[in-house]
């Protein structure tokens, strides 16, 4: 069985569920972000990391896949019972990466380490799908059959939190300074 189908070859996809909504329909929008964060955290993995840093990059790829999973379905809500304790999770990873690292004194920008960079860049697209995860939130109103669950959104919010605290912590780990931002004089 060949991968095309060519049912989408006129600008729409289907759902789970079999309903057909067009490729930049607001719910496509919101999964495909999920998709592409789960693919930078896959970029992330192929660098060599420590077995334990690995591991949960990797529980976050399974979280995502069935976020996107719950997105892509119409009132799915799967990965609430997966996604709910994650939250808690993300959280004592924040708690304990911001414990490695001194207080901060100015913005940073994205860079230092390849690591720390790639973090960043996990930190962007996971702010980019909690946008579209709201703007779908938005769209399907209170709608029970349509409903979004409110822990996919908590879940992409600490993440992103989480990356830009990782990102700090590789750089610090690495002995490279994080890269302040500083106003230029006009």
């Amino acid at each position: 069985m060949p991968i095309y189908t060519r049912t989408g070859d006129d600008g729409d996809t289907g759902l789970f569920g079999n309903r057909r909504v067009s490729k930049d329909h607001v719910r496509i929008e919101a999964y495909g972000t999920v998709d592409e964060l789960n693919a930078f955290v896959g970029v992330l993995r192929a660098e060599p990391l420590d077995a334990e840093f690995d591991r949960q990059l990797k529980s976050i790829q399974d979280a995502l896949f069935e976020i996107g999973a719950d997105l892509a379905t119409e009132g799915g809500s799967a990965s609430v019972p997966r996604v709910e304790p994650a939250v808690q999770e993300l959280e004592q990873w924040i708690d304990a990466s911001e414990a490695e690292l001194p207080p901060l004194r100015s913005f940073v920008l994205p860079g230092g380490t390849r690591a720390a960079a790639l973090l960043h860049v996990l930190r962007t697209v996971a702010r980019r799908a909690e946008r579209r995860y709201w703007t779908l939130v938005r769209e399907v109103g209170l709608e029970p059959q349509l409903a979004v669950p409110r822990a996919i959104g908590i879940y992409l919010n600490r993440l992103s939190d989480l990356c830009f605290s990782w990102a700090r912590r590789a750089n610090r780990r690495a002995g490279v300074p994080d890269v302040p931002w500083t106003r230029k004089e006009a």
